[in-house]
């Protein structure tokens, strides 16, 4: 009766040996399929990072040298209108020079056409003092013979040669007023000339203050130049991530195991 029940043990040990080898294959068969996906996705996950990285690179180079350009394009619009902004004012401070050259040599026309007429009045009433002079000297001296004469006819002797004494000391004394007011008129003269050349030489030199520096052209603008290009080092190739591999047990382990169970239930039996 043991040995029966012994054999029904082992059978079931068998039994439950072929279940757990069937349930074994199961697993690893499932391992197998999950490490096969695993590994397929990360193939897939570095394809698509590979992808991405070159398209970046290709579209950072491509906006680069779109920028390159579009900032060189700049710099040399830039110049251009410096260029012309810097002539432009140059030509305007020339014409300002020019003009204010042309106001310098009126002004100096004017000053002279001032000084000459200046002068001329002066020398003008100068003249006017001297024909007065000459008219009064005339005068002094027909005064004088006409003095003498009646005293001549007055009396003779020693009366008549006082009265002619006295008349020509009074001529005398006329003619020194009048010598004295012509130096007087003259000296008059010369510190007017003197006080009108220094105006003269006072407007001249607040003209010529006036007169502008004859402007310089200003070095030409440096041409802008194309930046050495940059180095581009293209991205470096993803490999797919490292995937374990699956963990697997022997499918006829359990078997073998139940088969040794089987036969150890199996051997007090074996000399009876």
């Amino acid at each position: 009766m043991p040995a029966i029940f012994a054999g029904i043990g082992a059978g079931a040990s068998i039994i439950g040996g072929f279940m757990g080898m069937s349930s074994a294959k199961r697993s690893n068969a499932q391992a197998k399929k999950h490490y096969k996906e695993q590994k397929k996705l990360a193939k897939k996950s570095a394809k698509i990072a590979n992808k991405y990285n070159l398209e970046s690179y290709r579209a950072e180079k491509t906006d680069y040298y779109a920028a390159r350009a579009f900032q060189y394009e700049m710099a040399i619009k830039q110049w251009k209108y410096d260029t012309e902004v810097q002539d432009f004012r140059y030509l305007q401070d020339m014409r300002a020079y020019r003009k204010s050259v042309e106001n310098y040599g009126q002004q100096l026309f004017f000053n002279n056409i001032s000084d000459i007429t200046a002068q001329e009045s002066q020398m003008a009433a100068f003249n006017e003092v001297l024909d007065s002079a000459t008219f009064e000297k005339q005068s002094l001296l027909v005064d004088q013979l006409e003095e003498a004469g009646q005293a001549q006819m007055a009396q003779a002797g020693v009366s008549g040669g006082r009265a002619m004494a006295i008349s020509a000391a009074k001529h005398g004394r006329d003619l020194a007023v009048l010598r004295a007011s012509l130096k007087s008129s003259r000296d008059e003269l010369t510190r007017n000339q003197m006080d009108l050349a220094l105006q003269r030489f006072g407007a001249d030199m607040q003209a010529r203050s006036n007169l502008m520096l004859r402007p310089e052209r200003l070095p030409e603008l440096i041409k802008p130049e194309m930046a050495p290009e940059r180095t581009f080092v293209a991205p470096a190739k993803v490999l797919p991530g490292a995937v374990s591999p699956p963990r697997t047990v022997n499918p006829y382990l359990p078997l073998v195991q139940s088969i040794s169970s089987a036969a150890t239930s199996f051997a007090p039996y074996a000399d009876s």
